[in-house]
């Protein structure tokens, strides 16, 4: 056949295209596939101790044999009746296993200003209850600090904490793979470039390889949504963070009460919220950064209808982030463990079947009711995934039924992994 394009074409486009290609390769590498918590339990920073995350696993279960039991806490989260025997199951193991996936221990709102010397003094005692956590195998899989936020007022005693929190801890031995620091209420691209030079120094001092530290942005004040001059700014915090920035994190309240909405209606379901979310879900795509929701401030205490009321809340609220692409969470009180993993367990389990079936039909080229693309086999892979690492779901049933490793799907798709 006659072809029209010469070489010299294609030498052009290519050349027209490289910059194109960079861009592509080293700003939206995509997600690495490694496991993502399903929530953040936060913890003020003066109440941490060692084994706290057991402790909140057995208030879970305190709270739950007090109302009810898992029979109560389905009813009031929803849980389709086929279910319910597996999902509860799954529930008690994992408050007994594993209560808490991701603990960050907090230094700002949670602790707030108690002068340098308590701080420091109190920094010293969480590292030292972290390292014994992690020599004796205890520790959460994921876990971290919330330092005090870059504004002026408060910018000296957060760099304060994060250095003391690093320098003690990388001096007691290796780093966790699961640390994570936190950077709350950003505004400016500038914020995020500072503290991409803090990680860089701390590297440094500790002798630790360049990149190692990574950290989360919280999303809590309008201009971290939109700039002054119409740009979104959340997509430049992203790409300013240099490949350090490891999740967005809406923050509920403080986003809210910016915004001016009265306190009664500053839920995780308001529109301004759902809004936010979706600019942070724009900004995020295709960078390998990941996404949190808040938290609900409905706690899970007083008579058992309140309980079981809240559980219902709960429940709803995780049950939509994880519909809207929102595989994680905060948590504020023991009590919402249970509806946590509950909500999470029966989405997972709900789409079990039908995702296993149409990856295998994808991967084994059957014919079915629904005609998958490339990408939509990468997001029923992950959807196991997911299901998988947080204890939804088995992961020989997910092999035997979806016919593969949704793991080999994944790793074939990472940019990161096809170029490597």
């Amino acid at each position: 056949m006659r072809r029209s394009l010469d070489e010299a074409t294609l030498a052009a486009v290519e050349d027209h295209l490289a910059a194109t290609d960079e861009t592509l390769a080293t700003a939206y590498p995509g997600d690495d596939g490694s496991r993502q918590p399903v929530h953040t339990v936060y913890v003020p920073a003066d109440l941490y101790r060692e084994g706290v995350a057991a402790e909140w696993g057995r208030a879970a279960r305190d709270l739950l044999a007090a109302n009810g039991g898992t029979d109560a806490l389905l009813d009031a989260v929803g849980v389709r009746e086929d279910l319910v025997a597996d999902v509860a199951a799954r529930v008690e193991d994992k408050l007994l296993r594993e209560p808490v996936e991701d603990l960050r221990v907090d230094f700002e709102d949670g602790y707030g200003d108690r002068g340098d010397e308590d701080e420091d003094r109190v920094v010293a005692a969480v590292v030292d209850g972290l390292r014994a956590e992690l020599e004796s195998g205890t520790a959460t899989p994921f876990l971290g600090i919330r330092f005090k936020c870059f504004e002026r007022d408060t910018r000296a005693r957060g760099l304060r904490t994060v250095d003391l929190f690093v320098g003690r801890l990388a001096a007691g031995g290796a780093l966790p793979d699961g640390l994570t620091l936190t950077l709350p209420k950003v505004t400016t691209r500038e914020q995020v470039e500072a503290m991409v030079m803090v990680c860089e120094r701390l590297e440094h001092a500790a002798g630790l390889p360049s990149g190692r530290l990574r950290f989360e942005v919280q999303v809590e004040t309008p201009q971290a949504i939109l700039g002054p001059t119409g740009v979104a700014t959340v997509a430049t915090l992203v790409h300013a963070g240099a490949g350090r920035v490891s999740g967005l994190h809406y923050g509920t309240y403080d986003y809210s009460a910016s915004l001016g909405i009265a306190a009664a209606y500053q839920t995780l379901d308001h529109p301004a919220a759902d809004h936010a979310k979706a600019v942070m879900q724009l900004a995020a795509a295709g960078t390998g950064v990941r996404l949190s929701d808040g938290s609900t401030n409905v706690l899970p205490v007083g008579e058992p209808a309140q309980v079981r009321a809240a559980w219902a809340n709960h429940g709803r609220l995780v049950r939509r982030s994880l519909e809207r692409g929102y595989y994680q969470g905060w948590d504020m009180h023991p009590g919402h463990l249970p509806s946590r993993f509950a909500a999470t367990y029966a989405f997972y389990l709900e789409g079990f079947a039908p995702a296993a079936a149409r990856l295998r039909a994808y991967t084994h080229g059957e014919k079915g009711a629904v005609m998958d693309e490339p990408a939509t086999a990468r997001a029923l892979a992950w959807f196991l995934r997911r299901g998988v690492d947080c204890g939804a779901l088995d992961a020989q049933e997910v092999l035997d039924r979806a016919g593969t490793d949704p793991g080999r799907i994944l790793g074939a798709t990472h940019h990161g992994a096809a170029r490597a």
